[in-house]
């Protein structure tokens, strides 16, 4: 299958360099050029713009910033939507409002193409090994279109209704992971005054009730930053946590919810991008959090 990858981050080149280990012809496109080097090397063919690479292939994933980026890659003069798409098939995966993916689906069904919406769950890894949880919005049809290329990223892929219904899901599924690493910050505080080293703290914490699959999986990466040595490669930045919490308060408040946690974690997130460290993994929240002081 020809499938075009459109944003070429983190996750969309793992994304992209996965759909071709299973034998899909790949081409890619990425607002900064330089993004699509590796995978060009790799096999991958370049588009130079949005509307070429929907020209040249039969479904589009794409893994964009916000919805400033949506509206520009899919709608710009030179956009996804800007030819003849009849009959293709747009997957987005991008964690946005509900009420984005809504307008966009609007967009595409005008042009007589068909979107799906996918945000998933997971980091780097999974992505490459096709083990994310994909949470899929859109028609019947237009899901049982998508699910086997969805099912060659993802170890699971749950149709959660029509499209917008994901992006709700894939909000309320991060907001606690959210929420959990600014109270690992503040729990690290207390806990780090009886004098434990921290690989001795995060293996407790990961034992107990309170840890949680996050930070089970980063834990190593957590002791590192304590400790005061390079984590590695981020994989979900302080900056992307700011954008989505702000985006679950948005759609949590028009829903007519009170959202003081996510607030309180926004604030925090906030606190620690403005000291610098926005392009730190989102769990480095936790070991900022830990030795911040009371003003």
């Amino acid at each position: 299958m020809n499938i075009g990858v459109a944003g070429l981050g983190a996750m969309g080149s793992q994304i992209a360099a996965r759909l071709m280990e299973v034998g899909h012809q790949v081409t890619v496109w990425n607002r900064s050029p330089e993004k699509t080097k590796r995978l060009a090397d790799a096999g991958a063919k370049v588009a130079a713009s949005p509307a070429a690479l929907a020209a040249a292939c039969e479904a589009v994933i794409t893994l964009l910033t916000d919805t400033a980026s949506i509206d520009q890659v899919y709608g710009g003069a030179n956009g996804l939507l800007s030819g003849d798409v009849k009959g293709k098939m747009f997957i987005e995966m991008s964690t946005v409002a509900p009420k984005v993916h809504t307008g966009l689906d609007a967009k595409v069904r005008a042009t007589g193409a068909v979107l799906v919406e996918c945000p998933v769950g997971g980091s780097t890894v999974p992505a490459r090994k096709g083990q994310l949880l994909g949470l899929m919005g859109a028609t019947t049809e237009d899901a049982a279109r998508a699910r086997p290329l969805l099912e060659q990223l993802c170890r699971k892929v749950e149709h959660c209704g029509p499209v917008g219904a994901a992006a709700a899901m894939k909000l309320a599924i991060n907001l606690p992971l959210m929420v959990a690493w600014q109270a690992y910050g503040e729990a690290f505080a207390i806990a780090r005054s009886a004098g434990w080293e921290p690989r001795r703290l995060v293996d407790l914490l990961v034992e107990s009730n309170g840890g949680n699959k996050a930070i089970a999986s980063r834990a190593d990466m957590l002791v590192t930053m304590f400790e005061g040595r390079d984590p590695g490669p981020t994989t979900f930045s302080i900056d992307n946590g700011v954008k989505d919490l702000r985006t679950m308060i948005e759609t949590g408040e028009g829903l007519g919810a009170e959202m003081l946690a996510t607030k309180a974690a926004l604030a925090g997130f906030e606190d620690a991008s403005k000291n610098g460290i926005g392009g730190g993994d989102g769990s480095k929240v936790s070991v900022y959090w830990s030795g911040r002081k009371k003003k």
